[in-house]
């Protein structure tokens, strides 16, 4: 039967795993039995040698062999013999120097020379060795023998029984195959109890499975068009697709590293590492708004995921300042309307002098506030934008006026990013005039028909050119910030307003107006981050007689002097309307 490799990964672990453990315990044996053969041959030779080096120190065996000639009787033979049986060696050999035995294990030996060679041992060397001899293989050791005056009047041989040396080694083998087969059994123990962990945690699929899915997931998450950063237990960073690089700007070493050093403080920062608790965060990266949703994971670490929502933004906001437009549209068709009715009053009553008189006066009113904001402001686009929030104010009951120190030059480098600040400190300043003009008590509360409103509310625009660098204040009317909270309004999802409800035209099932209904505390994060790329600020004061001013720096918004906006020299430029 021919056996199959599983294709299961526990399966296969499990395998290799007993299989390894079988070889190394296999390995592991021999290497031990080896070296121990060497270790009791070497203990067996040393045991030998010190028996001999005792009997050669005894006086009476080197008067015996001065004395006497050798005999099974003789007082050589008997001393030897009782050593002999005392250390239960092979074999106590004491010969003379020319190699004859006074003494051996068969009486008959003696008298007889020695079978080998014993020129060693006479010559004054101690001897160690595995050899063959009479009695057969044996550990032996040759010491020479000295009489009192120190000289050499033979030697000494003594031999230890191989077969004890061998039967020591083979006793061991059982002890060391049970260790050993414990130890396998442990191994094996362990194999299975990580096979079936590792068939948990992968859930029986098989390695082709895993490439498979290694590679689906990498063109997964390289494909999709949102950000995907994934955390250890620890915050470090273990997965980061592209669209997440580019949304946070991360660097190409950012992967194992922790969050707080690839990414300067901030919310975005504690929105990706949990400190901000909620689902659909918004953070701002640069100049992209994102939201972000956090899910932990069961191992102590996240996947974090972020979706730019840059785009809907801009488009809620063009939404939102064209819905501003179209009311106040709206008011003036209707204020327009009123003038066609009074015009027609006049001219029905025959006061034609009169009616030229209030139609000129009204164009000559809307032309000089259009004329003065552009002969201030340069810039067709920030002009522009400022004649478009002075109906939108009107129509809500605040008067927007622009500064006397107000004067921007049309070398700005980019109007757009003046665009975006100025009009969401604009809005944010009429949102604050008119709450509070909302929220005041009406006349007739403050003390009678004589009674007055205690402020007009009203917003104040300035813009300044300091050489290269542009200063934006905006002050309103409305209930001010706080001290404590000045920093806080610059934070990304924080605001004091709530969300405006949707219209109550609309149907609740239209996904289209929730889609487009943007969440508060965007404007000023993107101010500040936008203050703080020009390298200037962005910071909140007290107006004196109530109210904030939102005062931004940008430095190098402006060309120099010699330049414009667009690198056009600024004396080749005639109108505000040439400068682009």
């Amino acid at each position: 039967m021919r056996l199959r490799w599983p294709r299961r990964v526990a399966a296969q672990v499990l395998v290799v795993q007993l299989v390894i453990t079988t070889g190394v315990m296999v390995l592991a044996t021999g290497l031990f039995l080896a070296p121990l053969g060497s270790e009791l041959d070497d203990a067996a030779t040393l045991r030998a040698l010190a028996i001999a080096q005792t009997t050669a120190a005894d006086p009476d065996i080197a008067q015996g062999l001065i004395s006497t000639s050798p005999s099974p009787a003789g007082p050589v033979q008997t001393e030897a013999e009782r050593v002999r049986r005392a250390t239960r060696a092979l074999y106590v050999v004491v010969m003379d120097t020319h190699g004859v035995r006074w003494s051996h294990t068969t009486s008959g030996e003696i008298g007889r020379h020695v079978s080998t060679d014993p020129s060693a041992a006479l010559s004054g060397r101690e001897i160690r060795q595995i050899d063959n001899g009479t009695l057969g293989r044996s550990a032996r050791a040759k010491v020479p023998l000295y009489d009192s005056d120190g000289r050499i009047i033979g030697a000494v041989s003594v031999g230890i029984a191989y077969d004890s040396v061998r039967q020591r080694l083979i006793d061991t083998i059982p002890g060391l195959l049970l260790c050993a087969g414990a130890a396998l059994g442990a191994g094996a123990l362990a194999a299975v109890a990580v096979s079936r962990r590792l068939r948990r945690i992968t859930h029986g699929v098989a390695f082709a499975d895993i490439s498979a899915l290694l590679d689906e997931r990498e063109a997964m998450l390289h494909g999709v068009r949102e950000g995907v950063v994934a955390f250890d237990r620890d915050g470090r960073i273990r997965l980061a697709n592209d669209e997440a690089v580019r949304l946070l700007g991360l660097d190409a070493d950012a992967t194992g590293r922790a969050l707080d050093e690839v990414l300067a403080p901030g919310r975005t920062t504690d929105v990706l590492a949990g400190r901000v608790d909620g689902t659909d965060l918004l953070a701002v990266s640069g100049s992209r708004v994102l939201v972000a949703n956090r899910m932990p994971t069961r191992d102590g670490g996240a996947v974090v995921t972020l979706r730019d929502r840059t785009e809907l933004e801009l488009l809620g906001r063009e939404l939102d300042s064209t819905q501003g437009l179209l009311d106040a549209l709206r008011a003036q068709d209707h204020e327009h309307a009123n003038r066609l009715h009074t015009v027609l009053g006049l001219l029905e009553l025959g006061r034609h002098e009169r009616a030229v008189e209030f139609v000129a006066g009204v164009a000559s009113a809307h032309r000089a506030s259009a004329e003065q904001i552009a002969e201030r402001v340069r810039d067709p686009l920030v002009s522009a934008l400022l004649v478009g929030k002075t109906a939108i104010a009107a129509e809500r009951g605040v008067s927007l006026r622009i500064s006397p120190a107000t004067l921007l030059p049309h070398r700005v480098v980019d109007p757009r990013d003046l665009v975006t600040v100025l009009g969401n400190l604009i809005d944010n300043a009429l949102d604050a005039a008119a709450e509070r003009r909302l929220t005041e008590p009406p006349a007739e509360a403050l003390g009678g028909p004589a009674a007055k409103p205690s402020v007009e509310p009203f917003v104040e625009v300035e813009l300044r050119a300091e050489k290269t660098t542009a200063v934006i204040r905006v002050s309103d009317t409305g209930p001010g910030v706080p001290p404590e909270m000045r920093e806080r309004v610059f934070a990304e999802g924080w605001s004091t307003k709530r969300p405006a409800p949707p219209p109550p035209s609309a149907d609740p099932s239209d996904p289209a107006p929730v889609a487009f209904r943007r969440r508060r505390g965007i404007g000023l994060a993107l101010v500040r981050r936008l203050s703080e790329r020009y390298g200037g600020m962005a910071r909140v004061t007290a107006r004196a007689g109530g109210g904030a001013v939102f005062t931004v720096v940008l430095p190098e918004a402006l060309a120099p002097d010699d330049l414009a906006g667009d690198g056009t020299p600024a004396r080749q430029l005639t109108s505000a309307g040439e400068s682009r």
